[in-house]
């Protein structure tokens, strides 16, 4: 009997610990919180009438034991230091900081290109957890860098944090550091719990979060639902990874769910490229985030650079001041975009919002205005975040007088009464009309913008005009369009002129470079970067219809997500259909990637250039193209490394800093005389001026 009592409080500890590990560190809950619940309860019930089978790594452990005297202080192996902060991405005051600077000063101290790591700063508390072959034995606050308080009676409780590491190779001594939070759903239910009791609810998660940290008795904190996403190590024995990335997929291993959304780049600019996608995303979060945190994924390298007695100097936590106003919602609008994806938008009363007057804030899906509970006619609180995109934070109910209006969401595209549905495991409900109208205005607008074929005269207003008179029901109607002159001429107040320019425009995008056709195809996931890796790796479209799925997952920063949407198009009976129109219609579908001959001396090859100012003969993206076919690294900020400055009109500061420090100043005929010789590129003897008669 005892026997089968002890195995079945295994089975139960091992099946919650289970659940645990699919709830908070794979996102893929399989049972109900109250089959959870259930399941804890007959373990208790079990440990409760057997306390001969108790064990500190119990889940029942983890409800909360008996209060606590007061904190003990306890000193930090290794400093708890907090990190640097910026506010901008370029400052052009050389004296103040920025995510650029950070990066020139990085790869002038290792005197090479890093990786960069990037993920979410959670806006919780900072959290020390000591394990010792593999149990929980401490868990420790900041304090003051040095010493914190011990608060294990309090992180037992959290979830998502195991009292015992899972895994084949344990290490002796592992001290994982990470942030401690509430999330916003479960915020949400305590507020609500609290004002239904009459209570005073709790101002925010982070000041709730250090409140339940800090409390004497642990059944506290349980109630208000800590968890812990690990970010970092500290003093440890027996870890051998040689990357920060590395640490993170270990400490996933050990059952402890790390910072989401984390990911590697080669460069500062592919970083900043994601960045702006992960600001985009940051709706989507069940967490409070107040910045982005960027630092070297060598650990040797971390090691190399180490810190000052602040901060270290391998890691920046790029921010945003948060500006906050109150307005009040007009209407719910839906506005269908270039995939067929409904945005709700609430319209709001203006209202100025750091320096700017606020109307309009995306709800951006339906689960969005759920969460939010918002209603037509609802005070809302509005948020900037860095000075950028407006979000609705919350609803103000307390203002609610009976009068404001649930919101339904159609079932029917607005635009076509097409059928709408949501994605499979997604959030976004699209139309499933691929020639729904409002699909083919915003895909036109993007195909002929400055970011894909930039076709100049081609805007929203003249596309709303000729989807109308249908003359543009495809994209490849675009080079029909001379087939319509005299309909473009109509009303006669239509400038000739214009419709003439505006057909040349058109004949001359036929000739654009292949990654921007990539780009106008509007391919979920494919944006400037993908295109351009994809049109220098296979040069041809022909080429790209060959590959399979695999194949284009295994180019370099691609990755099986984007590859998927890439081989999903190019399978696709629309797809193949709209690339063989624009190859009968002329358009370059690219060129064969050219075998390297190494008697062919690249003029750059090696060289890091950085041009700056404004240009007269080139474009910025022409005048960066124009680098990288020769060879060379287009750099956006100046440093010892820097090989030329190509310096336009009011060049300004990046001109006196490479002056400083000894770098080649060129102008653009310079630079593009100097690749037009026969002679490979070399230093000017002297560090002057450009010599075109202008001087800057």
């Amino acid at each position: 009997m005892p026997d089968r009592i002890q195995q079945q409080i295994e089975s139960l500890r091992t099946e919650l610990e289970r659940h645990n590990r699919l709830y908070y560190v794979d996102a893929q809950p399989q049972i109900s919180d109250l089959e959870y619940d259930q399941l804890l309860k007959q373990l208790e019930q079990l440990e409760a009438k057997h306390p001969e089978f108790d064990s500190p790594d119990s889940p029942t452990h983890k409800v909360g034991g008996e209060p606590v005297d007061g904190f003990a202080s306890v000193e930090h192996r290794v400093p708890m230091i907090s990190i640097d902060n910026v506010y901008e991405i370029e400052n052009p005051d050389p004296k103040k900081p920025d995510v650029r600077k950070f990066d020139s000063r990085i790869r002038e101290l290792l005197d090479t290109q890093p990786e960069y790591l990037i993920e979410y700063k959670i806006d919780g508390v900072a959290l020390a957890l000591i394990y010792e072959n593999g149990s929980l034995i401490q868990a420790v606050t900041r304090g003051d860098g040095r010493t914190g308080d011990d608060v294990t009676h309090n992180a037992r409780t959290i979830g998502g944090v195991p009292l015992r590491l899972s895994g084949d190779k344990i290490p002796p001594v592992v001290e994982i550091r990470g942030e401690a939070y509430i999330a916003n759903s479960d915020f949400a239910k305590i507020r609500a719990a609290q004002e239904a009791a009459g209570e005073q609810p709790f101002a925010n998660p982070r000041n709730s979060t250090a409140g339940g940290l800090k409390t004497l008795d642990p059944k506290v904190c349980a109630e208000r639902k800590l968890r812990f996403f690990a970010h970092g190590i500290g003093y440890s024995e027996g870890i051998t990874a040689q990357r920060h990335s590395d640490f993170l997929q270990l400490a996933r291993g050990f059952g402890i769910p790390t910072s989401p959304s984390t990911a590697t780049f080669p460069n500062i600019d592919a970083v900043l490229e994601h960045a702006q996608s992960m600001m985009e995303g940051l709706h989507e979060l069940d967490f409070e985030v107040d910045g982005l945190v960027i630092k070297v994924d060598n650990l040797e390298q971390q090691s190399e650079l180490g810190s000052t007695n602040k901060a270290p100097r391998w890691v920046i936590a790029y921010k945003w001041e948060r500006y906050e106003a109150t307005s009040k919602v007009v209407e719910i609008t839906i506005q269908v975009g270039k995939t067929g994806a409904l945005t709700p938008v609430a319209n709001l009363e203006p209202v100025e919002i750091a320096g700017t007057t606020v109307s309009r804030s995306s709800l951006h899906n339906r689960d969005e205005i759920n969460r939010l509970d918002i209603r037509v006619g609802d005070t809302v609180v509005v948020e900037k975040a860095g000075k950028i995109i407006p979000h609705i934070v919350r609803v103000e109910p307390q203002f609610r007088d009976g009068s404001q209006q649930p919101f339904a969401f159609p079932d029917k595209c607005p635009e076509c009464e097409s059928e709408v549905l949501q994605d499979d495991g997604g959030v976004y409900i699209r139309c499933q009309n691929p020639s729904c109208p409002a699909q083919l205005r915003e895909t036109l607008k993007f195909f002929a913008s400055r970011s894909a074929m930039d076709i100049e005269g081609l805007g929203i207003k003249q596309i709303e005009s000729m989807v109308e008179k249908k003359l543009l029901t495809s994209l490849a109607d675009v080079y029909r369009l001379h087939e319509h002159r005299e309909e473009l001429l109509t009303p006669k107040r239509t400038n000739e002129k214009s419709v003439d320019k505006l057909l040349e425009a058109i004949e001359k995008s036929k000739t654009q470079p292949l990654w921007r056709l990539l780009i106008g195809l509007n391919i979920r996931h494919v944006g400037n970067r993908t295109s351009q890796i994809m049109a220098g790796k296979f040069g041809m479209i022909d080429e790209i219809l060959k590959k399979t799925e695999e194949e284009l997952a295994a180019v370099d920063d691609i990755g099986p997500i984007i590859a998927s949407s890439i081989f999903s198009f190019f399978s696709s009976e629309t797809g193949r259909g709209t690339l063989e129109e624009f190859r009968e219609l002329g358009l370059n579908m690219g060129e064969p990637v050219p075998e390297e001959d190494e008697s062919v001396v690249r003029k750059l090859d090696g060289k890091t250039l950085v041009v700056t100012g404004t240009l007269t003969r080139f474009t910025r993206n022409e005048i960066k193209e124009l680098i990288q076919q020769h060879g060379g690294r287009a750099s956006s900020s100046v440093s010892k490394k820097t090989d030329f400055l190509v310096a336009g009109v009011a060049a300004g500061s990046k001109l006196e800093k490479a002056q400083e420090l000894g770098v080649n100043v060129l102008s653009e005929d310079e630079l593009f005389d100097m690749l037009e010789s026969n002679e490979e590129a070399a230093p000017p003897t002297e560090n002057t001026p450009p010599t075109n008669g202008q001087l800057f």
